[in-house]
């Protein structure tokens, strides 16, 4: 399908909308993927009832507490626990091995979301014996994405599917053992993100903050344009251990970036590299 053209007016208008956003909040949308971008400034316009970017600009500058609902339409929060369970089923039967040569582990989950991607990983390493010699940053650009994950609550109709992801990616016990049903959600033991950090933390301006072992950003460079990606794999570079791990989602890839000399193949199908001995490109090179 080919997509409308964007008229020119409305390109000024949004890069106005965004520049504004980043001198006025510190949120840096500038480098996120436009068409995807104008399409979910385009609901928000709808969602509070302004006729054009510049509208919403106007009303973002003068009520402050707008912006954490935009926050909302300008992130993407979608997930599901061991999405593609073929991923986690690689990362137990071929990474796990690698990762039990280290005396400790740190793992940074990167635009974590409402939480999915942790949870499962929290349960993989627990089943796997990983759990308690591992520290797990879970970072977001929005604040009410780390709290909903903090919070470890989800929809119970969506457990079924968590299930059957669980089941597909290896799992050793059944995923009923880690939660229970309470305030109307399935509501995850705590336990599990006893050895979790929950912090903001933005790709597009912040730097490295830890040494790991394993980073896994699944379906979060989709959204970004080029330079942005190549911002992000260089952070993911530069936090990761010579011989560690890299995961990415199924339509992401180090190919193109500037940082691929860095990384070697690890398991291509599922998009896992691992960090070689090869001088990265930093990341704001």
């Amino acid at each position: 399908m080919i997509e409308a053209l964007v008229p020119p007016h409305e390109e000024i208008e949004l890069d106005l909308l965004l520049e504004a956003i980043w001198r006025h909040y510190q949120y840096d949308f500038r480098g996120y993927a436009r068409g995807s971008l104008h399409r979910r400034v385009e609901r928000a316009c709808q969602r509070f009832g302004c006729a054009s970017f510049s509208a919403l600009q106007h009303r973002l500058l003068r009520e402050p507490p707008l912006f954490a609902e935009l926050m909302g339409f300008l992130t993407i929060q979608v997930s599901e626990m061991f999405r593609d369970p073929a991923y986690f089923r690689a990362l137990r039967e071929q990474v796990v091995p690698h990762l039990r040569t280290w005396p400790s582990l740190k793992v940074w989950i990167a635009g974590c979301a409402n939480g999915e991607e942790f949870y499962s990983l929290a349960i993989l390493f627990r089943e796997e014996g990983l759990e308690d010699r591992t520290i797990f940053y879970c970072t977001d650009i929005s604040p009410a994405a780390l709290a909903k994950a903090e919070a470890g609550i989800f929809d119970l109709e969506r457990v079924p599917q968590f299930t059957e992801n669980h089941r597909l990616s290896g799992g050793r016990s059944s995923l009923s053992d880690y939660y229970m049903a309470a305030y109307g959600g399935a509501v995850f033991d705590k336990s599990l993100r006893a050895r979790a950090v929950f912090a903001e933390h933005s790709l597009a301006t912040d730097q490295v903050f830890a040494e790991v072992q394993l980073v896994s950003s699944r379906n979060v460079l989709i959204y970004f344009d080029r330079e942005l990606q190549d911002r992000a794999l260089g952070l993911f570079g530069e936090s990761l251990v010579r011989g560690g791990f890299l995961g990415l989602g199924a339509r992401e890839t180090l190919r193109f970036s500037r940082c691929s000399e860095g990384f070697a193949d690890f398991d291509a199908g599922e998009r896992i590299y691992r960090r070689n001995t090869a001088d990265l490109v930093m990341a704001d090179a």
